[in-house]
């Protein structure tokens, strides 16, 4: 085998010595004027559009100055001219056809233009060829998006999927206020394409202007197109799998464009960066990039998120709604007001403070306090509030109403009590689900999981007893047996992990009709909560007059897009969506005020803050619109007439 092998390595190096020698010769002889002329040709022709004109140039100058000195050698025109007034006449004739209609003379003369002539409109066409074939590919790289978006404080998103277009719709909300607001989007699609997409589920941009650049958000140089070193904000969304391998995972994408930002900040500081993760594994890693820059990026777990909005909207029906109020730019949102001048005043003096602003709480250094205890000295802290806009809070106007302490009702004290609920469908957020609803379970409370797909196990819990059973979610006698008309909450989740997002969603509708004729049949009052993939699927799913709607990644969007606004409201959204300390409740309104009698808005909030709580907001089946159960009026005027009637609840931040 050995020498098998020496054999073999010998005549390998005989024939390469033999090329060699064969192949000098070859060199020796082809590196004359002939071959370097074409090498120095060939680099020029590599130069574009401007070597191709600049040759033609040289090409129609040669042939003018050959047919000139043939004109004066051979005297072709009767009497002769002069080389200058001959070697105009040629470049008349190659640059314009119709210049040989004219001439005169003897044959010999005509011909010879004539020649000329057609050599001239080969050269034309040429050139006419050559510049609309450069015109064209400097069209196609500007639709491509190559050039430097050059603005200063924009909002620049990274990547491409579903949530980009509730991006930039809630953006251009918020930028209403803003002069001449730009928002740069750079993701590895088809410029055209993108523009095409944000054009037609985005029409109404309210005076924003959405530039779209080609390129990969991991990579530094396409990067530096979108400026992000002069932004104001930057937005790393989760990018959608654009590719078939199993192994394709978002958060490494994400990791790399928070590493590429990081590099092409250099010594600066830097805009505010929010970015999309979906594996909370990844959030430490995630970390370390941005831990010398405190403060400078917002890191917003998917599953988590998602995972606690559907736990907290299916213990109370109406709160999507007023989640979803808080969250977007389109009505009410969260504000800090520093310039307040109550300093000396107590909490529950703030609350009644402003007319049309509701109070919910106060700014501590890089943290915030909701609903404090009514006795807190507000001092030099900033104000958290809820407001139609930031601009109306510089005048917002003080609050004059009377407070009827004789609409208080008597206090109400509920009692917890042990609960059951059922969980149909699994994803990789329903352990975080099954979690968060064991923290707000008291002792002795049931939970039955259903699911059609994968193997279901619930995380380690406290106070639930799970019970797993593996069967079709679609089928009606799975559910008539495992959806009591006594649950006390009935949860849907999508299979977004083993199927795409219309089946999912498809097979979420089929159950969701299922379970909503199982309680009506029952006389049953079990508030329903599904989540939904697609946005365009949530008007389906009221048809089967569900209770609540999350909608994954609608719900995610706009926190990413409140975020990138004001780095503030991260400890503000964590403290609504954490089991501890104050959340969002929809409280029976008769807890706060006698029913039936006329009172204020003022007179609630008033009443709340009396049992520790923060009204800001009213739900009544009176408010609900067409294809909704319940309505939700988010920072009524204190001033606002109010009767409380049966089913009315008040919409409070308040703790378990």
């Amino acid at each position: 085998m050995g020498r098998t092998g020496q054999t073999l390595r010998r005549k390998t190096a005989q024939t390469i010595g033999q090329r060699s020698s064969g192949t000098g010769q070859a060199h020796g002889s082809g590196t004359g004027w002939g071959a370097r002329l074409r090498y120095g040709f060939d680099n020029t022709m590599s130069r574009g559009t401007p070597a191709l004109v600049g040759w033609l140039f040289v090409v129609t100058i040669a042939l003018v100055l050959f047919f000139a000195v043939v004109d004066v050698v051979f005297r072709l025109r009767e009497g002769g001219i002069g080389f200058a007034d001959a070697s105009f006449q040629a470049l008349m004739h190659a640059l314009d056809p119709g210049t040989v209609a004219g001439d005169t003379g003897s044959w010999r003369f005509k011909i010879t233009m004539l020649v000329l002539t057609i050599a001239g409109l080969f050269i034309v066409s040429a050139l006419i060829g050559v510049i609309a074939a450069g015109i064209d590919a400097r069209i196609a790289d500007l639709r491509r998006g190559r050039s430097v978006v050059l603005e200063k404080e924009h909002t620049v998103i990274l990547g491409w999927s579903d949530s980009v277009f509730t991006v930039i719709s809630e953006l251009t909300i918020a930028n209403e206020s803003r002069r001449k607001p730009v928002i740069a989007v750079l993701a590895p699609l088809d410029k055209v394409d993108m523009e095409d997409e944000i054009r037609a589920k985005v029409p109404d941009l309210k005076g924003t202007r959405v530039v779209v650049r080609s390129g990969s958000p991991t990579d530094i140089d396409d990067l530096a197109l979108v400026s992000p070193s002069t932004a104001r904000s930057v937005v790393v969304l989760s990018p959608a799998g654009v590719t078939s391998e199993e192994t394709f995972e978002p958060d490494r994408e994400v990791i790399k464009t928070l590493l590429a930002l990081r590099s092409s900040d250099g010594d600066g500081e830097g805009p505010r960066v929010v970015a999309q993760l979906r594996d909370p594994a990844n959030l430490e890693v995630a970390r370390l990039i941005g831990r010398d820059r405190p403060g400078r990026t917002a890191l917003l777990d998917i599953r988590e998120t998602v995972a606690k909005l559907v736990v907290q909207t299916s213990r109370q029906s109406g709160a999507a709604a007023v989640y979803r109020e808080l969250f977007d730019y389109d009505g009410d949102e969260i504000y800090f007001l520093a310039e307040h001048g109550l300093a000396a005043s107590t909490y529950a003096d703030a609350l009644l403070h402003y007319e049309d602003v509701s109070v919910i709480g106060l700014a501590e250094g890089t943290g915030a306090l909701l609903n404090p205890p009514a006795d807190t000295v507000i001092g030099d802290r900033a104000l958290i509030v809820v407001a139609e806009d930031d601009s109306v809070l510089a005048t917002a106007p003080r609050s004059t109403t009377p407070v009827d302490t004789g609409a208080f009702a008597d206090a109400h004290v509920e009692e917890p009590r042990p609960s059951h609920a059922v969980l149909i469908g699994w994803n990789e957020r329903a352990a975080v689900v099954v979690s968060e609803l064991d923290r707000y379970a008291a002792p002795g409370s049931t939970l039955t999981v259903l699911s059609s797909y994968g193997e279901p196990e619930a995380p380690p819990v406290t106070n639930l007893s799970v019970t797993v059973v593996a069967a079709s979610t679609t089928q009606r006698s799975v559910l008539d047996e495992h959806v009591p008309a006594d649950a006390d909450q009935v949860l849907v989740l999508c299979y977004s992990d083993h199927l795409d997002a219309e089946a999912a969603d498809a097979t979420t509708l089929i159950t969701l009709l299922h379970v909503r004729d199982i309680l009506a049949r029952s006389d049953s009052s079990t508030p329903v909560v599904s989540e939904m993939i697609d946005d365009r699927n949530r008007a389906l799913a009221q048809v089967a007059d569900i209770d609540d709607v999350v909608v994954s990644g609608e719900i995610v969007s706009l926190i990413v897009a409140q975020l990138s606004e004001d780095a503030r409201i991260e400890p503000v959204l964590a403290d609504l969506l954490d089991s501890d300390g104050s959340e969002i409740y929809l409280r029976p309104a008769e807890w706060y005020v006698a029913p039936g009698r006329e009172t204020t808005w003022a007179t609630v909030v008033a009443s709340a803050a009396r049992r520790g709580e923060t009204a800001i907001g009213f739900s009544s089946p009176g408010l609900a619109e067409p294809g909704s159960r319940v309505g939700v009026v988010v920072n009524p005027a204190k001033s606002e007439p109010l009767n409380v009637e049966a089913g009315d609840r008040v919409v409070v931040l308040a703790e378990l």
